[in-house]
């Protein structure tokens, strides 16, 4: 570093183990001239690996500082989270956040502050960690239309099904495991839910396809229903369950998204992708289909994604959202179907979900294990009853990928079709 250049004064709110990441790995580099001068955290009762004196308990005395040139977000509370980036857009500041649940709900907003006060936002650590995957797409396919992202998006989910195969084991001991290994949080609900994912999909789509998606009109199906049954189900045919969150462009050209289980073949690159790792396939009209696979968390990979972030604004780059003055209409669930595998232990619950999801009743297989069913089956379905299926402890895995729904001649019903 030039002894005559001032380091790059960071305010860093949140100390856990994203921002502990991020400062160890430049504590290691101080050719980069990046220096921490103030953290501010939340419990003044922590215990941290720094001094006291270190922090501030209130976050606003960053704000307020103008001796920092840039501020960095790594908390764990989506609605603070918001209110100090969009304080800090309002600024007219440089700000980079990991926070992809604040991010999923709040991004329309964020980037009219970032073009409206003149501020600059990067959040590379929201999706996937170590994964370079934002940029790659509002830098290197900013321009190619795309037929498809997806890709293994948490790997908490990852991992815990990766034991599951591997052990032959239930849901139960392998989530177990995962959290016992820091791999899965104490409440597990996000991650297992796949409402994580569904964050990061909502955030891609924005990058992708310059469209900005709400949340909570995106399906996700997570994992909590699932046994070492239907591992091995997907084994039999050669395949392995993942939870896979995809973009996908229809032949209309309006785009869809949604996050759900799915049997994963070997001819996929998803197949391989294991424990806590994640993966991104992208499917290019002109460049073809490009995949990504890296570490999906953790202090390190996740704090290296950080500081890539930083370096960018330090260099002047932000995200271009060349897309977005062309976005497609986006259809997310209506006239829409996946081909469905469907399981539960008890037959009659299993049953009366088959009528949630308009499968006819012969579709109902009973075994040992319980009773499953496989059909065609309505994405507006599978959403209109995804708290019911979640709260039954029913699995929902999709077989094959989503596509129009079959239009059916005049007076024919989808019930006569599959009877």
């Amino acid at each position: 570093m030039d002894v005559d250049k001032q380091p790059l004064r960071i305010g860093l709110i949140g100390f856990g183990c994203v921002g502990q990441g991020f400062y160890d790995i430049i504590q290691q580099q101080p050719e980069l001239g990046l220096a921490v001068t103030r953290i501010a955290v939340k419990s003044p009762s922590k215990p941290r690996t720094l001094p006291a004196e270190r922090f501030s308990f209130h976050a606003d005395e960053l704000l307020d500082d103008p001796a920092l040139d840039l501020l960095i977000e790594v908390i764990d509370d989506p609605a603070e989270a918001f209110r100090l980036v969009s304080a800090a857009l309002r600024q007219g500041r440089r700000v980079v956040t990991a926070n992809k649940a604040m991010l999923a709900r709040h991004l329309p907003e964020l980037v009219q502050l970032q073009a409206e006060f003149g501020g600059t936002l990067l959040y590379e650590a929201a999706v996937c960690g170590s994964i370079p995957i934002i940029r790659t797409l509002d830098g290197y396919f900013s321009h190619e239309p795309l037929h498809a992202v997806s890709g293994i998006f948490n790997g908490s989910s990852n991992y815990v099904l990766t034991r599951m195969t591997e052990e032959g084991s239930d849901y139960g001991p392998a989530l177990a495991e995962a959290q016992a290994k820091g791999f899965a949080e104490t409440d597990p609900s996000l991650d297992m839910g796949a409402f994580d994912p569904r964050s990061k999909a909502v955030i891609l789509a924005a990058h992708a396809y310059g469209v900005f998606l709400n949340p909570d009109e995106v399906l996700n199906l997570g994992i909590e229903g699932i046994g070492a049954v239907d591992i091995a189900h997907a084994a039999v045919q050669g395949r392995k369950v993942k939870v896979v969150a995809g973009l996908y462009r229809l032949a209309n050209g309006r785009v869809t998204a949604l996050v759900t289980p799915q049997f994963v073949g070997p001819e996929s690159p998803l197949y391989a992708v294991e424990q806590e790792f994640n993966g991104v396939v992208i499917e290019a009209k002109y460049a073809d289909t490009q995949f990504l696979r890296g570490r999906g968390a953790g202090g390190h990979p996740t704090g290296s994604a950080v500081l890539a972030d930083v370096l960018a604004i330090q260099r002047g780059f932000r995200y271009g959202y060349a897309k977005q003055a062309a976005a497609p209409e986006a259809q997310l669930t209506a006239d829409l179907e996946v081909d469905a595998y469907v399981r539960h232990a008890d037959a009659g619950v299993l049953r009366e979900a088959l009528t949630w999801l308009e499968l006819p009743a012969k579709a109902l297989q009973t075994d040992a294990h319980g009773a499953f069913a496989t059909g065609p089956v309505a994405v507006q379905q599978l959403w209109a009853w995804r708290k019911e299926l979640r709260t039954a402890g029913i699995f929902v895995a999709r077989v094959g990928e989503v596509r129009p729904v079959a239009v059916l001649a005049p007076g024919v019903t989808k019930a006569a079709v599959l009877a």
